[in-house]
């Protein structure tokens, strides 16, 4: 028996998990060892079923229901396209072995080549604004672009902008799940998972296969987005979010943190700036990250403000919003427009992808902010 096989029999224990595995192991140093001699203390902590498949396996060993699973497991791998990468291959990366209590086996479909690139995480708010979904998106374009493999987790919003990002700048991305790599969650981004794995990067997993995306794996997968990663970049997140808790392991894992602010009327802000106040860095640009992490910046090839001029009216929106969300009531005191006109013209602006409603009223969006910056 190889040491992957008697790990995922061992993991294959209900309720004995990574924790559990990782204590078995400083006392036998061998999962195959650990696997045979499992003591009286740890099965007396399993669950009836579990004890029963360690029982049975200490009876009929290869012939067990246990390592028959085991057997299945590798089978289903090989169909779906899927590699098992063993805590002691040389394939395993070497950030994700120095995090407590790493993942003792990685499932993976696409290239194991992008675990050994230079990472960086992308999280942020599933409910994201308009103007975080660009913001993932260009500061993950340019990153890429820049040699490093931008890591997240495939959730809606910020996570699938940073991924699309990657891709768009010609990089490598890598989406950790929390289900088995062949039930891809959400299933919306299933597309997007495809184009990652296509365009050179990978999806990864700790969890057996048709694992489904149960809420008790995602601090987990979260776990291992930082682990993997040189530095995480928060891009929006309320006070209580998972992306939150994912910088905030970061941290605790001597990564490198970095936070975008925004608007102090920002609920999506909020974790932002908890974050920074924490001791994360404050970033405006990529060429920040690239500055403090290494690599190469590559500007945006065009300054311009992209889409045709702005009305008279829509220069007057932009230069009132300035860098702050403003409610209708006070856009149409900064602009003295009437009420009616003022809401028509914020209409078109949102059609067109300038301004967008946030709880405190409007704010732009990148395409409005480089008009605003173009204007200055």
């Amino acid at each position: 028996m190889d040491a992957l096989t008697a790990t995922l029999a061992l993991l294959r224990l209900e309720a004995l998990g990574p924790a559990r595995y990782w204590q078995l192991l400083e006392q036998y140093h061998c999962p195959v060892s650990a696997l045979h001699s499992l003591p009286a203390a740890v099965r007396s902590r399993l669950p009836a079923r579990a004890q029963r498949q360690w029982a049975d396996f200490r009876e009929r060993e290869a012939d067990s229901e246990l390592l028959r699973w085991v057997g299945d497991e590798i089978d289903r791998c090989a169909h779906a396209g899927a590699r098992l990468i063993h805590h002691a291959d040389d394939d395993y990366p070497g950030l994700l072995r120095e995090i407590q209590r790493p993942p003792p086996v990685l499932y993976l479909r696409g290239d194991p080549a992008v675990l050994h690139l230079p990472q960086i995480a992308v999280v942020g708010a599933r409910r994201a604004t308009r103007a975080g979904l660009d913001n993932a998106r260009a500061f993950s374009r340019e990153l890429a672009a820049g040699g490093f493999a931008i890591t997240s987790g495939l959730a809606l919003g910020v996570d699938a902008a940073a991924h699309r990002g990657a891709l768009d700048g010609g990089g490598v991305t890598l989406a950790v799940l929390g289900s088995g790599v062949d039930r891809l969650y959400p299933r919306g981004n299933g597309a997007l998972a495809e184009e990652i794995i296509a365009g050179g990067g990978a999806v990864l997993s700790e969890l057996p296969m048709h694992s489904a995306p149960e809420a008790g794996n995602f601090p987990r997968r979260n776990r291992i987005i930082s682990g993997l990663s040189r530095g995480v970049l928060l891009v929006e997140a309320a006070l209580r979010s998972g992306s939150l808790i994912t910088a905030r392991l970061a941290l605790e894992q001597n990564r490198e943190v970095f936070a975008i602010p925004g608007s102090i009327h920002n609920p999506m802000a909020r974790g932002c700036h908890d974050l920074i106040k924490q001791g994360a860095a404050l970033v405006e640009t990529s060429a920040d990250i690239v500055a403090q992490m290494g690599g190469v910046y590559i500007p945006a090839t065009t300054t311009a403000p992209p889409g045709p001029p702005l009305t008279a009216e829509e220069e007057a929106i932009v230069t009132a919003l300035g860098g702050d969300p403003r409610s209708l009531e006070q856009l149409a005191a900064d602009t003295t427009a009437e009420t009616g006109t003022l809401m028509a013209t914020l209409l078109q602006m949102e059609l067109a992808g300038l301004v967008e409603q946030v709880a405190s009223g409007y704010q732009l969006t990148a395409r409005g902010a480089a008009h605003l910056e173009a204007a200055g």
